[in-house]
């Protein structure tokens, strides 16, 4: 990051937060590793082989392969098939991570100080509320509205990451840091919502179970215990207890996740949460996501079908949330942030770099397909809002293209 000119430097420095702060070198490497890793183009890849296939003479066994199950009876967990396992199971490695994300936050990253944190939290508050409330305006009085009004909160990492990644080649770190700490937060916010509005049932007695394993590998790592062989374990029994006790295994994933520990060892190797990194991050990024999104978003396209998308008022709240929502919420958080004094933007940041981020943060995709599926059993529904969050991704990932192109020419042009 540019070092602030001289006149600047002798400036009071202001009592509200200053954005962006400066990152230390080992978070700046957890923002390239994390923008390395994420192999986004396979799950385009498998995007479009679910959609191809969903749209051919072979659909039903698409369909077969969605719904076929897989439930031994010894793990007493009712009848599972594949797209349960992939949201239920595989994403709670994804949500691990998001855990690992926020922690790092927390330790080394904005998170760390309240008042670096006030930007990007704002934002992130701001861009989870208004697309609620644009949804719910958009679907009032449709049947079953209010049970969707969260998916159109959530910003997918991994996506929003790499569009940045592609398109503004002339980013400046402090601008990925703030996405990327605007998604960490983004997704905090909605593993929440999923706990406290997507648990039908409850069984305390297995939640007090998983409860107490979460507690135990929280202990466990606080006092530096290291072998994996001790965390596994308590991992998948803690993610079995969350699972049984009716509440989404998902927040398992981000509790452990969080629970992680970054501290580094005066020998100087590698910490927890870094080996967890190291281990997990492939398998999410290259398995885990490919395949829940595989197994999600095989939907059908015919004109018919993309007519009653644009016919159901739950679907267009969808689009609207992220398309419209996310940008107003993020950006307007924002500029409020600002303007009130709560925050300052740094003078490597331009306000419309900061709008290029708010239309990528409507790339909801992950998340926003998963409370999609808590949030309607019925297939015909769910089909329409899994096409309109596809849809909504889209538009805001082409709209970002167009800033962040821009911006780079604009760059460009200074710098010569």
């Amino acid at each position: 990051m540019p070092r602030p000119s001289a006149t600047r430097s002798r400036t009071r420095r202001p009592v509200a937060a200053v954005w962006p702060f400066r990152p230390t070198v080992r978070y700046g490497r957890q923002v390239a590793h994390a923008l390395r890793l994420e192999t986004v183009g396979g799950i385009i890849m498998l995007l479009a082989a679910a959609l191809i296939w969903a749209n051919t003479p072979w659909s039903d066994a698409y369909y077969d392969l969605q719904h076929f199950e897989f439930s031994p009876s010894w793990l007493n967990i009712g009848h599972m098939d594949l797209a349960h396992w992939a949201s239920g199971g595989l994403l709670a490695v994804f949500f691990f991570l998001a855990g690992l994300e926020l922690r790092e936050e927390l330790t080394h990253g904005e998170l760390r100080k309240a008042r670096d944190a006030a930007l990007p939290v704002l934002a992130a508050t701001a861009g989870v509320v208004l697309p609620a409330l644009i949804f719910l305006l958009v679907s009032a009085g449709e049947s079953g509205a209010s049970r969707g009004w969260a998916i159109p909160t959530a910003t997918d990492i991994a996506f929003a990451l790499a569009v940045l990644a592609v398109t503004f080649s002339a980013c400046p770190a402090p601008l990925r840091a703030f996405l990327l700490t605007l998604a960490v937060v983004d997704d905090l916010i909605a593993i929440t919502i999923i706990a406290l509005f997507y648990t039908n049932t409850m069984n305390w007695g297995w939640l007090g179970l998983g409860v107490a394993l979460i507690a135990v590998y929280g202990f466990l790592q606080f006092r530096g215990v290291r072998s994996p062989w001790v965390y596994v374990p308590l991992a998948v029994l803690a993610w079995y207890f969350v699972f049984k006790s009716g509440v989404h295994a998902t927040v398992a994933g981000v509790a452990l996740g969080m629970l992680t520990s970054p501290k580094e060892s005066p020998d100087g190797r590698p910490t927890n949460a870094e080996r967890a990194d190291h281990a997990l991050r492939p398998f999410s990024a290259g398995f885990a996501v490919p395949v829940f999104a595989f197994l999600s978003a095989g939907v059908t396209l015919s004109a018919s079908a993309l007519g009653d998308v644009f016919t159901d008022r739950i679907a267009l709240g969808v689009i609207a949330g992220l398309v419209i929502g996310k940008f107003v919420g993020v950006f307007g958080g924002a500029w409020l942030a600002v303007r009130f004094g709560l925050a300052t933007l740094g003078a490597d940041l331009h306000w419309r770099e900061i709008a290029g981020v708010a239309m990528l943060a409507g790339v909801g995709f992950t998340v926003s397909l998963l409370i999609g599926g808590l949030a309607y059993t019925d297939p015909s529904q769910l089909e329409r809002v899994t096409t309109a969050v596809l849809i909504a991704s889209v538009l805001a990932s082409a709209a970002a293209t167009v800033v962040f192109r821009r911006r780079t020419r604009a760059r460009a042009q200074l710098s010569d």
